[in-house]
């Protein structure tokens, strides 16, 4: 591994995230209820080993990497999928805005049901466990969000990010990321975060903003047979 970046998940939880998972010098994994990401040191046949034996029966994996992805022995893979990871190129100014709030415990439920809705990427109730998340309610209801995830060495990654879809067309996307990402710099980190290959409209709204592509990614969803 050349770059903290290539394997993100590693990096994070060999680092600021160690509290947040399970494994060994081998292969990591995020406790189960806090996120569905794994990852390998290498592709090395004992790190791949190590990382299929932290899969349970019936249970799904999401890894997410540089370079081409290479299956653990004993696992299915069940999707793959081409993304981007971009990184801030220049500092990301704060931005205010009085509608934005900090979500908290009790915000859970309602982020949860949020982003089942809008399939931001995989989402727990525990997802507040991984960093910040800040918000915007109308009339009581959450109806746009963004947080942070993996956090690394001097980076934190911008995730979550999603919008209501009765609410869409309103630049609240744009708002959402860049005030976190705005958090983020505050504190002296780089903002850096990842999208579907894909999705043309999100690299065109993120390049806007200041962020440009670090590397391609292979991002592959697995399960071990019960």
């Amino acid at each position: 591994m050349s770059h903290l970046l290539d394997r993100p998940i590693w990096s994070a939880l060999k680092g600021r995230h160690a509290a947040l998972g399970e494994g060994n010098d081998r292969a990591v994994r995020y406790a189960p209820d806090v996120h569905p990401f794994a990852c390998a040191r290498d592709d090395e046949p004992e790190s791949l080993a190590a990382l299929a034996a932290l899969i349970g029966p019936g249970e799904t994996q999401i890894f997410l990497q540089a370079g081409e992805f290479v299956a653990p022995p004993e696992v299915t893979v069940t999707a793959t999928m081409g993304g981007v990871q971009m990184v801030a190129e220049r500092h990301v100014p704060q931005v205010a805005d009085e509608r934005i709030r900090k979500l908290a415990d009790a915000d859970a439920a309602d982020m949860l049901e949020l982003a089942t809705l809008t399939k931001p990427g995989p989402f727990t109730m525990r997802a507040l466990a991984l960093g910040n998340f800040w918000g915007i309610r109308q009339n009581g209801q959450l109806i746009a969000m963004s947080g942070e995830r993996l956090k690394v060495e001097g980076m934190t990654e911008v995730s979550g990010v999603c919008t209501h879809p009765d609410f869409r067309g309103r630049g609240l996307g744009k708002l959402m990321t860049l005030y976190a990402a705005g958090q983020v710099a505050a504190r002296g980190e780089t903002p850096f975060l990842h999208t579907y290959a894909s999705n043309a409209a999100a690299i065109g709204l993120y390049e806007k903003i200041g962020f440009r592509l670090r590397s391609h990614m292979s991002v592959a969803v697995v399960t071990r047979q019960g």
